[in-house]
């Protein structure tokens, strides 16, 4: 295979994994604002990033998103933790997930950036109605919680009783 069939391969896959993570509102309208200039950058991130390195068999897409958010903590790039922690929520990453990442960053990357790290999720959660959802998630496993907690000590009287 040529370096160019390579290049559109790696572009072609990239953008359709970039697509399903950011959304094709996102990427379609940053490939479309971009100029010829800023062109040559749109090709880099989407063959090298999205193309080569997201669709490596070695890891999950959740587990990328949560690798992300914990660079881009590091790097303090809070415009870029939004965009990803969307992407992370796409990538099924709990808020519960993404809440453990940016505090286990925090503690590397120092309190300034954990706290840019979280007030950027916190917006971005806030607006995609992530909070309502995992609380809606958790009201339906509490009832088989529940029903599972009576049925322990019943099991274990229920064992006693047979020696």
């Amino acid at each position: 295979m040529s370096a160019k069939s390579e290049t559109a391969k790696l572009f072609k896959e990239g953008l359709e994994v970039r697509r399903a993570v950011l959304g094709p509102e996102y990427v379609d309208g940053s490939i479309a604002k971009a100029n010829d200039f800023t062109m040559a950058f749109q090709h880099i991130t989407t063959e090298w990033c999205w193309g080569y390195a997201w669709t490596r068999d070695g890891l999950s897409r959740k587990t990328r998103s949560m690798l992300n958010l914990a660079m881009l903590t590091a790097l303090n790039r809070s415009a870029e933790i939004k965009l990803h922690v969307k992407g992370a929520l796409a990538n099924g990453v709990s808020v519960e997930e993404i809440k453990e990442v940016l505090l286990h960053a925090t503690v590397y990357c120092g309190i300034p950036a954990g706290l840019d790290a979280f007030k950027a999720a916190n917006e971005v959660l806030t607006a995609e109605g992530a909070y309502e959802k995992a609380a809606k998630k958790a009201a339906k496993k509490a009832p088989a919680k529940k029903a599972a907690a009576k049925k322990a000590p019943a099991k274990k009287a229920a064992k006693k009783a047979a020696k």
